[in-house]
């Protein structure tokens, strides 16, 4: 994606960095910068989405909820944005947004980028882009849970952690991984083990440290690699 010339924008969202500077300083009287918690609640399924926010370290998972069950759609982090569903016209959907990684990130009130989108511009491209890489993540992520092993999900899902944390290190425990995975703990821990015997991870009480992404990648299913592409298609020109 391209970045914004200016260095001293205080926010590492890539969004927000890509924005022209008028359109840009159209904003910051409406961004607030926010810390956010693990298992903080974000938006829920079907209540108003009064705040819309751009995570800077911080990790966001989409997730559907089905009577005690949950499992994941998509995540979030500084590529992107949390609530997009009010450009389209509704300040409601059917997931609820989790921070899972804390960090900070900036929020604004939904009516306030709502305004700015309208107004045309490189904002509303941008946003309307990232929708369909959004859409793409979460329709593959579908098609990788219905078609895929364990191995291969938990290969990908760590990769795209990693793309979104800048990071080949971060902290997740199993239990979570496999709630995210819509699989039993038994299974990740299964998984986890082998490849950390393969010398592709680490693990250790719940610090994941990927040691060889080329071997990550080729355990990977092609999800993956359709994800990756088609963000760098949408997003890096």
């Amino acid at each position: 994606m391209p970045v914004s010339n200016q260095p001293d924008r205080p926010t590492t969202n890539q969004l927000l960095l890509a924005l022209s500077e008028p359109e840009y300083q159209r904003l910051v009287p409406h961004l607030e910068q926010v810390n956010l918690e693990v298992k903080q609640v974000l938006y829920e399924t079907d209540k108003p989405i009064t705040y819309v926010y751009f995570p800077h370290q911080s990790m966001v998972s989409l997730v559907c909820k089905s009577d005690a069950s949950i499992v994941e759609a998509g995540i979030v982090s500084n590529e992107g944005m949390v609530g997009i569903s009010v450009i389209l016209g509704s300040n409601t959907t059917t997931t609820t947004a989790l921070v899972q990684i804390a960090g900070s990130g900036m929020r604004m009130k939904s009516e306030d980028l709502v305004a700015e989108f309208n107004r045309g511009g490189k904002l509303q491209s941008l946003l309307l882009r990232y929708t369909q890489t959004l859409f793409t993540q979460v329709t593959q992520t579908l098609a990788c849970n219905s078609l895929h092993t364990i191995e291969k999900r938990l290969a990908r899902w760590l990769l795209l952690v990693s793309d979104r944390m800048q990071s080949d290190k971060f902290m997740l425990t199993q239990e979570l991984i496999a709630t995210m995975l819509g699989c039993r703990r038994t299974g990740v821990t299964e998984v986890a083990g082998t490849l950390s015997r393969a010398g592709i991870i680490s693990y250790r009480r719940g610090n994941i440290n990927i040691l060889n992404r080329s071997d990550l990648e080729n355990t990977s299913c092609q999800c993956y690699g359709i994800t990756k592409n088609e963000y760098k298609r949408l997003l890096s020109v």
